[in-house]
């Protein structure tokens, strides 16, 4: 089995009430930031919120299962999941992934030279 067959992605959606949009917004950047400090081995995780501005999308990719990813023992992100209980609208939907096709769509940690590669 290759390290990409041990890999699962997943798609979760939802939407939050309007009022609640930025208090969804502080207590996902806490989870961004305790990631950041503890920088988990085998997940890559990107959250955007779409044009509505009350429904994001996060996009998760874990080596294993998604429900033993490392973000979900973070404290800021048992935060963030048991306040989406109490503000979501719709949602939280989660869906599994299979890629059809892809371009150009390298999920391995960013380098310093890959990041000045994208801005410039």
């Amino acid at each position: 089995m290759t390290k990409r067959d041990t890999n699962m992605r997943v798609m979760i959606r939802y939407t939050v009430r309007a009022d609640a949009v930025d208090r969804s917004l502080d207590l996902l950047r806490a989870v961004y930031d305790e990631l950041a400090q503890t920088r988990p081995h085998g997940l890559h995780y990107d959250t955007y919120q779409l044009d509505d501005q009350a429904s994001f999308v996060a996009i998760i990719d874990s080596d294993g299962h998604p429900a033993s990813a490392p973000h979900h023992r973070l404290a800021s992100f048992q935060r963030y999941r048991a306040a989406l209980s109490a503000i979501c609208v719709d949602g939280p939907t989660v869906h599994v992934l299979s890629e059809a096709g892809s371009y150009h769509c390298d999920r391995t940690a960013p380098t310093a030279s890959s990041d000045t590669e994208r801005t410039s």
